[in-house]
């Protein structure tokens, strides 16, 4: 008898235990499937809280080719353009309506400084026409110290002062003397040849009116040295239509407040005003009355 035939025989036996009615692999696909019952759901409600435009884009953006998107001739897979002026879906509705309203201000603001700065540049050119024509004019030179010509908040003001020893009108007169006339004439075919609206006012000194009574006073004085100065640049070739408003401030605006008697202060003052003085002046009568019981 051979060795071989003495080994002995080896039997295995597997035991398999079959899983409990509370235990098993089912419990993770159920989990999985309730994941994505609420993933779904939750998109459902993402998407019915935008409007079509957004809803569009977002369409759109699914549609893309992969090719195009990685090669940039399509939408960018990084950020989602909603065609159709839809919202910004990165920022919240009172977000995007702040940014909304930040831009039209910012482009408000540029426009509104590219007018200023026309204006600005527009008042310089008459302020330098002016002055050379008050060089040049041999009949108003000899006066060129009486002249101020300056730019302010309204425009260009034109100012005729008188001085010490020679005055602009008679004494406690509207009565305009031959040198105002002069002036005036002169500067009335320049004014006419530039397409501002005019205000012109007249001004005293603080001291009171020599003859002055309650009917009449500097206020009076002024007003009326005013409507005899719009007579004579009338009278020189101004188109009388051009003015806005002529007004008598007696010396509530001095020029020299330091000195109230200064002989500056009486003068005659003509302004060209710019688009936004013009706009307040001609609207002023229509502004909207406010109830006072609100």
């Amino acid at each position: 008898m051979s060795k071989s035939s003495l080994r002995p025989i080896i039997v295995k036996r597997k035991k398999i235990i079959k899983a409990g009615a509370h235990g098993g692999s089912w419990k993770i696909a159920y989990a999985d499937f309730v994941t994505a019952m609420m993933a779904f759901f939750l998109l459902m409600w993402l998407l019915g809280t935008i409007d079509g435009s957004a809803r569009d884009g977002i369409a759109d953006y699914f549609k893309t080719p992969l090719k195009a998107a990685l090669t940039g001739s399509g939408t960018s897979p990084s950020a989602i353009d909603l065609k159709g002026g839809g919202q910004d879906l990165k920022l919240k509705t009172g977000a995007q309506h702040k940014t909304n309203e930040s831009v039209e201000d910012m482009n408000l603001n540029k426009a509104q400084q590219a007018i200023k700065a026309a204006e600005t540049k527009k008042m310089l050119a008459m302020k330098n026409k002016l002055e050379q024509l008050i060089e040049n004019n041999p009949k108003i030179s000899p006066y060129k110290k009486q002249l101020l010509i300056d730019i302010t908040t309204e425009g260009l003001r034109i100012q005729i002062v008188d001085e010490q020893n020679r005055p602009m009108f008679a004494l406690s007169s509207a009565e305009l003397s031959e040198s105002t006339k002069t002036i005036l004439h002169e500067l009335a075919s320049s004014i006419n040849d530039m397409p501002n609206k005019i205000s012109l006012s007249g001004h005293t000194d603080a001291k009171p009116y020599a003859n002055g009574t309650k009917d009449y006073s500097n206020w009076e004085l002024s007003a009326d040295r005013a409507n005899a100065a719009r007579r004579v640049l009338v009278e020189g070739g101004m188109q009388e239509e051009r003015l806005l408003r002529v007004i008598g401030l007696s010396s509530a605006v001095l020029l020299d407040a330091q000195d109230p008697l200064n002989a500056i202060n009486r003068r005659i003052s003509i302004i060209l005003l710019n688009k936004r003085a013009e706009e307040a002046a001609v609207s002023e009568g229509n502004r909207p009355t406010m109830d006072i019981n609100d």
